[in-house]
């Protein structure tokens, strides 16, 4: 049997976590080891807005240390990944330097749609309970220092995402003061997170139904948090059983909690914001199963080099994830759906027609398919300066599973749908994509251009597509339902832009069917 060994290591907002897995075909991804070292990184983002040169010295000697571990171990893979405490640190590029000429360590810094993504992969890559509890109405509830985000999945499908700001090392700082004056902390944390999570029921839940909640987050990964409750780590209870273990924590004073179940001071202060948190969540939700499976992100990171060198059959379609959550935006901004759809067809068509002379593989496509959705939200605001406002909406929308300039490439897709497509240079005036980034831009944009002239008219006269790549010739052959003079009228542009970008000018064949 062939085993596979891999490394992680996360820089979080408390604590700086090293896991060691064995990954194969029949025993799948196996932990072997956990090193964990307490450093707050979080605390000081929050109040200074940067981290300070003796932590970033005690930073780097934990991660000296791990990676002597690692190449002791040998591991056949390794990554690190930063969270938003370094994300949103002032001095993250000096900190990030020092980090690589210290330790050989590249480190990446997540996006918090990516970070929330590879917390979803840890949880899916326990693929049986994942895939039989996501059947039905399930809520994975995600909670880590400076936000909580919130998932619905229905019939297997995801159906919603949404980021909401309120985190526990942010709530522990921001009631700090005012908890001296009260008795009743868990009282006050809920009124200060009552009205987000009322503005989140009333635009995303309305009737649907929530029947499993999934418990995602730091707290639920502490060695500490075991000891109050120790069968409950990985376990799926019933509401009941989730209310006896949150009344071990309510109104319990921090000091307290240290006591009786062996806590340290940071630990027990975070964890009880934490579980009122999830407490009103699942309240809220009114779901009759919770299940704490207990993962980080770091076990995501192992699923991911496990699909990236198919190391073993993964039955989830994560794509399709990324794009139901760009759908759901569509559907907000009351996108044409009819049009999009058959966009998405030619579009799709189009992509792999010319594959051979663009290169691109699945994830562009991806790519693609949500400029498609979402090239005409704009609309929703004004008819006026659509380019503009389909820019600043999809920036606006996080879209789980995409980094930031991932999103940014989508947006200026649809931006540049209808408007003159600038030189690198001028797009790099308010943009931070790379040359290779910007180019796949242009591809994508040419490719956009021609699916949205070939359905100029929004009455989907074309009823399929065939491509045929002959000689360095494209040619597209369309069979339409309806007169198709406008569409040919009003395309050569497009194409002249396809040709400019490609160097290849596809002809089109039309037959009209009917």
């Amino acid at each position: 049997m062939q085993i596979t060994s891999f490394a992680a290591v996360y820089i979080g907002s408390y604590d700086i976590i090293l896991e060691l897995f064995e990954i194969s075909k029949k025993t799948g991804i196996k932990r072997v080891d956990t090193i964990r070292h307490r450093l707050e990184l979080g605390k000081e983002v929050i109040a200074e807005g940067k981290i300070s040169a003796s932590t970033v010295d005690a930073l780097c000697e934990i991660l000296l240390d791990y990676r002597r571990i690692i190449d002791g171990y040998q591991a056949d893979g390794f990554r690190v990944i930063a969270s938003s405490a370094m994300r949103q640190a002032q001095n993250n590029l000096f900190i990030l330097g020092k980090i690589q000429l210290l330790t050989g360590f590249h480190v990446e810094i997540l996006s918090n749609s990516e970070l929330r993504f590879l917390n979803y992969k840890s949880v899916a890559s326990i693929e049986s309970r994942f895939n039989a509890c996501i059947e039905k109405g399930t809520a994975i509830v995600d909670l880590d220092s400076g936000s909580i985000q919130i998932s619905l999945f229905d019939k297997n499908a995801l159906v919603n995402t949404q980021n909401i700001r309120i985190g526990i090392l942010l709530i522990r700082e921001r009631l700090s003061q005012i908890a001296r004056e009260t008795t009743d902390y868990t009282t006050l944390v809920e009124e200060y997170i009552q009205n987000e999570i009322s503005s989140y029921k009333k635009m995303y839940l309305k009737d649907r139904k929530i029947e499993n909640v999934i418990l995602l987050g730091d707290v639920f990964t502490w060695p500490g948090i075991r000891s109050i409750e120790p069968e409950l780590s990985g376990s799926v209870m019933n509401r009941e059983e989730f209310q006896s273990w949150y009344q071990k924590l309510a109104d319990v004073p921090p000091a307290e909690l240290c006591r009786n179940f062996g806590l340290n001071q940071e630990y027990a202060s975070l964890i009880i914001p934490a579980a009122i948190i999830y407490h009103r969540f699942v309240e809220e939700l009114g779901a009759s199963s919770v299940w704490l499976p207990g993962e980080d992100p770091v076990r995501g990171l192992a699923y991911e080099f496990a699909e990236q060198k198919k190391l073993m059959k993964m039955q989830h379609d994560f794509d399709h994830d990324i794009y139901m959550a760009g759908r759901h935006i569509g559907k907000r901004y009351a996108v044409n759906k009819a049009h999009v759809d058959n966009m998405d067809m030619t579009a799709t068509a189009l992509f792999d027609a010319a594959k051979k002379v663009h290169g691109r593989g699945s994830r562009e496509r991806l790519l693609l398919r949500l400029a498609v959705m979402l090239h005409g939200v704009g609309k929703y605001i004004s008819c006026n300066g659509v380019p503009e406002s389909n820019y600043n909406i999809i920036m606006a929308n996080e879209i789980i599973g995409l980094s930031h300039a991932e999103r940014e490439m989508v947006a200026l897709i649809t931006k540049y749908n209808t408007l003159e497509f600038p030189a690198y240079e001028e797009m790099r005036e308010n943009s931070s994509l790379s040359k290779k980034q910007y180019l796949i831009t242009a591809e994508l944009t040419a490719i956009l251009r021609v699916a949205n002239a070939l359905d100029r008219s929004h009455k989907q006269k074309v009823q399929s597509i065939r491509t045929v790549w002959k000689e360095q010739q494209l040619t597209v052959h369309l069979h339409v339902s309806q007169d198709y003079t406008l569409e040919l009228g009003t395309i050569g542009e497009k194409l002249e832009f396809f040709s400019e970008v490609f160097g290849v000018r596809p002809e089109l064949k039309v037959r009209r069917e009917g």
